[in-house]
């Protein structure tokens, strides 16, 4: 019997480089687990996340910060290394910074047929 689909979310990273890597787990059709890896990577100027399906991240590795815009109200979320957050579907946010170690567990919830 062949090893079913396996790894380490900590081994094997990325090297460094100008952009975030987004890798993507396991795919189906209600739900998406990638792994982020961010070298002190954030959002860019005004660009706001604003998805169509729930979101549960945990920073797995290092330290980031979120900022949530719920109708103009802006709330900060500090995040470190075991700390996780749902964030529902239309919320918008953004990546305010990450440490240069950072490493995601993002699992997208598939919340309306497509």
């Amino acid at each position: 019997m062949a090893l079913p689909p396996h790894g380490t979310l900590l081994g094997t990273l990325p090297p460094a480089g100008a952009e975030e890597r987004f890798e993507r787990l396991l795919q189906t059709d209600a739900a998406c687990i990638e792994r982020i890896v961010s070298n002190g990577q954030a959002s860019p100027p005004g660009f706001w996340y604003d998805q169509p399906d729930d979101e549960w991240v945990m920073l797995v590795a290092g330290q980031a910060e979120l900022l949530f815009d719920d109708a103009g109200a802006h709330t900060r979320l500090a995040l470190r290394a075991g700390d996780w957050v749902t964030i529902p579907a239309r919320l918008r946010h953004r990546v305010e910074s990450t440490s240069a170690d950072a490493v995601w567990l993002a699992v997208h919830l598939r919340t309306a047929p497509r």
